[in-house]
């Protein structure tokens, strides 16, 4: 199918269907979707749930404490945000079951940055996934169940077509009870079309936000009258007045309000009735207009304090369903926000080195924690991403007792994800040469942001100790470790006559006998064999050498049982493999020849050099990162 066939199919899919009030009662009778209340449709939209058992994952019976979890697949790319979207799909859940959600607003309050208006953009593409039914020609999107009198007509509707008396609530508009009297109480000259919410044409979908303080008014919410019309009609016509507001738009449907708590409170009036009694008052002597949808507002922390401590506004205050809306505290999750938003830009093909996601969000997340009690913030962020430190850090507690002393509004404060984001924009534009991302770029773009944000001088101070005090030392580890595992793949002979040798002194040493070495002849007795021991055991910090020559001589031994009477492989034995690296390691100078972008001795030196370079390739850098990375490494592996 070609790209035009496909948007002239979607298209010709949300057209309008015209029908007779009859047969839409009809339609009724056979299927309860088509008088769905906006959450019912909301609910389809949404779909059913993945539902996780994390007790059968490690790092996520951690995080939620074995609990059973809800997914939702239309959620899934906000990601650590399982606790917001669960509160507002139960809002949903329950506004569509008759319940008092159905009367709130439904409220994200979260700081900046932190996926509020992204949440409110996804629930508004979702409304417009399932169709709705309106009387034709409603400039309100009236439901044709609003022709009816609760008191009078329910009865018969529910035993003729089904319908709930719940569905009957709606007020007739206006608009349709001019109507009404022009056809002189025959309702059947009516018409019904199947619509689909639309935020292109504002259809059942509407969006509003405030205004300058002196010259917005309830008209935003509740339309005003058309003065082209006064010619022809009277002022208090409904075919007089313009049904434009914010209400008007969305009824059966949703309506945006941006920053709600920015506009005067005399606008949010006409809110209360259209929660409560499921109408407004037009500005105009006209009869009330219906509302029966879904009011979603959102704002920052600031303006709900300011809002919430003024007691003029204790009717909203009921009337509100808050769902917060934080910060991502997990790591790992806050890296999928990068990738996501990369995703969408040209820096997907970039080159970002490995570690440089993790790192900023790493800094991001230590911002929007609260510092803990007799632990360290680095183990608790730790913790909060689902790892285990019992065996690393005893001072470590558990995920639920870091998030008790915290509080409940541990997440709204710290750096957004657009601070963060920007930040990245940056480190992958700093060299002029290569649009690429590293980790020691990020370092520099990172300390020079935090200059430029005039922080106060002890939050500047506390985050600059993040990137001293725990980013830029572990970079140093784990560029050390990238570094050092690329050359030792080029270098394994060296790590296996490394291997071999601590194993032969160390069976020797066991069995008390001497040991002749067959290339030099040199003998070597208990105590020298111990010393060659400790050369190797020593920098690694082994504490009790000989349980462990016991246990890879054992080791070996087995091995060797199933290897022909051939030694295994110096990586196959996690404690020894450690200890070889230390060894071989212990001094930076070992690796100077290899990994330094000087000129080399020999052709010898070159290709070990070239071929370390390559192995850095592999792994994720580009030669121009190798270079910088490698180079740095050694001058702060100098300076230790």
């Amino acid at each position: 199918m070609s790209i035009f066939d496909h948007v002239q199919d979607r298209f010709a899919r949300v057209q309008q269907e015209d029908m007779s009030l009859e047969e839409y009662l009809a339609l009724c009778r056979r299927d309860p979707k088509v008088y769905a209340s906006a959450s019912e449709r909301m609910l389809e939209a949404i779909g059913e749930p993945s539902v996780i058992d994390t007790a059968k994952d490690p790092r996520l019976s951690r995080i939620f404490s074995n609990k059973v979890i809800r997914r939702y697949p239309v959620f899934a790319e906000f990601h650590g945000m399982e606790e917001a979207i669960e509160q507002i799909v139960a809002y949903f859940r329950h506004a569509a079951q008759g319940l008092e959600e159905r009367k709130q607003i439904l409220y994200l309050l979260g700081p900046v940055g932190g996926g509020k208006s992204s949440l409110a953009e996804r629930l508004k593409l979702l409304m417009e996934r399932i169709p709705f039914y309106a009387i034709k020609g409603s400039p309100v999107y009236e439901s044709p169940l609003g022709l009816f009198s609760p008191e009078e007509d329910g009865e018969l509707l529910e035993k003729e077509y089904g319908i709930a008396p719940r569905y009957l609530k709606s007020v007739m508009s206006p608009w349709a009870a001019k109507r009404l009297k022009e056809y002189g109480g025959d309702i059947s000259q009516f018409r019904v079309v199947r619509l689909y919410p639309s935020r292109l044409h504002q259809i059942a979908i509407s969006k509003t936000e405030p205004g300058d303080e002196n010259n917005q008014d309830i008209s935003s919410l509740v339309g005003k009258v058309d003065i082209r019309q006064l010619e022809l009609y009277s002022q208090d016509d409904p075919d007089a007045y313009s049904f434009s507001g914010g209400l008007c738009r969305a009824n059966q449907g949703l309506m945006e309000f941006v920053e709600m708590f920015k506009a005067p409170i005399k606008v949010l009036h006409p809110l209360l009735t259209a929660t409560q009694e499921g109408n407004y008052n037009p500005t105009e002597g006209m009869g009330a207009i219906p509302f029966d949808g879904v009011i979603l507002a959102h704002s920052n922390e600031s303006e709900w304090q300011a809002f919430r401590n003024n007691r003029n506004n204790e009717a909203f205050l009921d009337r509100v369903y808050i769902v917060k809306v934080p910060y991502c505290l997990r790591v790992s999750e806050e890296i999928k926000i990068y990738q996501k938003l990369l995703e969408d830009s040209s820096l997907n093909a970039a080159p970002c080195a490995p570690d440089t996601l993790r790192m900023l969000a790493q800094f991001s997340v230590l911002s929007r924690l609260k510092v803990p009690e007799n632990s360290s913030i680095y183990s608790k962020m730790r913790v909060y991403d689902g790892e285990n430190l019992k065996d690393t850090d005893p001072r470590a507690k558990s995920i639920q007792e870091y998030r008790d002393a915290a509080g409940v509004d541990e997440g709204m404060q710290g750096l957004s994800t657009r601070f963060a984001f920007k930040i990245l924009s940056k480190v992958f534009n700093f060299d002029g040469t290569e649009v690429s991302a590293n980790p020691v770029h990020l370092l520099y773009v990172l300390e020079q942001a935090l200059e430029r944000e005039q922080l106060p001088s002890e939050v500047f101070e506390r985050y600059l100790g993040f990137i001293k005090e725990f980013l830029a030392p572990r970079y140093v580890e784990f560029i050390g470790k990238e570094i050092q595992t690329a050359y030792l793949e080029s270098y394994s002979e060296y790590g296996q006559n490394i291997f071999d040798r601590y194993v032969t002194y160390a069976d020797f040493w066991i069995q008390d006998q001497e040991y002749r070495d067959p290339e030099t002849g040199e003998l070597l007795n208990r105590q020298s064999l111990n010393e060659e021991l400790e050369k190797i055991e020593k920098p690694a910090g082994i504490s009790n050498p000989k349980d462990f020559r016991h246990e890879v001589v054992n080791f070996v031994l087995r091995a060797r049982a199933q290897n022909n009477g051939m030694n295994p492989s110096w990586q196959s034995y996690e404690k020894l493999k450690g200890v070889i690296e230390h060894k071989m390691f212990a001094n930076t100078e070992e690796l100077l020849p290899v990994i330094s972008f000087n000129a080399k001795a020999s052709k010898s030196d070159q290709n070990k050099h070239e071929d370390f370079v390559e192995r850095m390739v592999e792994r994720g850098y580009t030669e121009k990162q190798v270079r910088l990375l490698s180079e740095w490494y050694l001058r702060v592996s100098k300076s230790q």
